[in-house]
């Protein structure tokens, strides 16, 4: 996320992208989003897959703070990939600061993980192989630095295959909202439709952190 900006985009080593991977760069660009939500484009891996496209996105409050964060790889190899099962692969890294009370909840990770599964579901979106990792980490401060609040940190690493619609292009801007639902949820906002079941509360988070 320290990573200058950039356009967002590899063009892969073959020069100009084919037209499955630009049409799903174009669609990630048309989604539309909630407010709350600030998604730019960010450099993009070179060595995953011959091409690639990263947004990176946070949630931000009232107060012009975020309160979540992360980012959205978009990996494309026409010649497909064994472990991917498809030649669309979307890989993401979410991460939150937690009450230190709320990150020893044993069921936290499983929680977390369902966010993801859950919210991709919610938008009826097909996809496969998903693999990923849930990682809580507390911070306790001592000798100068006790002054500080203890802190703790829940970060969700995941990848999945899209399925590949007409053309050969998967519904990225729907895989993108799903992904923002996930985001919000990470963040304690409310369910963007009031009464949605598939949202799970967690207790009130930590507040928001200074950008």
């Amino acid at each position: 996320m320290d990573e200058p900006k950039g356009t967002g985009t590899d063009p892969g080593h073959g020069g100009a992208p084919p037209p499955p991977f630009q049409a799903a760069v174009d669609a990630l660009h048309g989604a539309r989003l909630r407010p709350q939500i600030e998604v730019e484009p960010t450099p993009a891996p070179k060595r995953l897959a011959p091409y690639a496209h990263a947004l990176e996105a946070a949630v931000v409050d009232d107060d012009e703070q975020d309160v979540a964060d992360g980012r959205l790889v978009l990996l494309h190899d026409p010649a497909g990939h064994d472990a991917w099962r498809g030649t669309f692969r979307l890989v993401t890294l979410v991460r939150a600061e937690l009450e230190p009370e709320m990150a020893a909840d044993p069921l936290l990770p499983d929680v977390c993980w369902s966010w993801l599964t859950g919210a991709l579901t919610a938008r009826g979106l097909a996809y496969g192989e998903p693999s990923g990792t849930v990682t809580r980490a507390s911070s306790h401060y001592f000798g100068g630095l006790s002054a500080r609040q203890a802190a703790s940190q829940i970060e969700i690493r995941a990848s999945w295959t899209p399925r590949e619609g007409r053309g050969g292009a998967p519904d990225t801007a729907a895989h993108l909202a799903a992904w923002c639902d996930l985001l919000a949820q990470v963040a304690g906002l409310p369910p963007a439709s009031p009464g949605d079941s598939s949202v799970v509360t967690l207790p009130q988070r930590r507040g928001p952190q200074s950008r």
